[in-house]
């Protein structure tokens, strides 16, 4: 089974039920969003990240297949911006629960949540109660909800890969996550347009601060951090260091 193809949606449903008495009784499920990522990234970022991000960690958890990824996400604080789309957050909590209880009834025993952007942490962490409620008695339902460890996966990718460009790792559309985009889709990534956005360590009153009032409020050009310098080295070191971390994370609460 080890080149099984992965994707739940890429299978027929044979496959699927095979899948499942052969032991793959773990799904993935990324949660991303559809919203601006500066002037150099298009919207997709966070839902093509969570299809890289979602199969990284299933092949690091084993035994796991790779839900569809829901790609529209929580971006209030987005709006501000032409082309964003945002879930309310009940929205995104029906549809959470949709995903987990269908996969309970085929037999899944655990179908994990990855946030691929910051603003489905809170929501994830507050509904969790209700998913794990919603499903059949056997199935465990769990998610990744470390927005700050999340951040420091990224830095500590980029200070791995280069030092010297730490400081330009923000949190959206920085260096950091530009450079994931080479290793997923490098057709879309605009590296001329690459700037400078709000420089800050992002920590939780900055979040606080973003939900509340918006990211336009912080940063006029919808950067946080520093675009410039972005590498598919960095891209691939940031990609595995939130594997890793998401994939032991997941494994703890197992």
């Amino acid at each position: 089974m080890t080149n099984q193809n992965l994707l739940l949606e890429e299978l027929t449903w044979p496959e699927v039920g095979q899948a499942i008495e052969g032991g793959f009784t773990t799904v993935l499920v990324a949660v991303g969003a559809v919203e601006q990522h500066g002037p150099h990234l298009p919207l997709l970022v966070d839902a093509a990240r969570g299809d890289r991000l979602a199969l990284e960690v299933a092949r690091r958890l084993g035994q796991s297949l790779v839900a569809p990824t829901i790609r529209v996400g929580c971006s209030e604080h987005h709006m501000g911006f032409p082309g964003t789309l945002s879930l309310r957050r009940q929205t995104l909590e029906a549809i959470c629960m949709d995903y987990a209880v269908s996969l309970s009834r085929h037999g899944f025993t655990r179908v994990c949540f990855l946030p691929s952007h910051g603003g489905n942490f809170g929501p994830l962490a507050e509904m969790l109660a209700d998913l794990r409620a919603a499903v059949a008695p056997n199935c465990q339902v769990d998610a990744y909800t470390d927005l700050m460890g999340f951040m420091k996966y990224w830095q500590d990718a980029v200070k791995a890969e280069a030092p010297e460009l730490v400081g330009r790792v923000g949190g959206h559309a920085d260096i950091s996550e530009s450079s994931e985009m080479l290793c997923i889709r490098p057709d879309l990534v605009r590296e001329d347009r690459a700037v400078e956005g709000h420089v800050a360590e992002f920590d939780d009153a900055l979040a606080q601060r973003i939900f509340r009032d918006g990211l336009r409020s912080v940063t006029p050009n919808g950067v946080l951090g520093d675009a410039r310098g972005m590498s598919e080295a960095i891209g691939e070191r940031c990609i595995a260091n939130a594997a890793d971390g998401m994939a032991a994370a997941l494994s703890e609460q197992s």
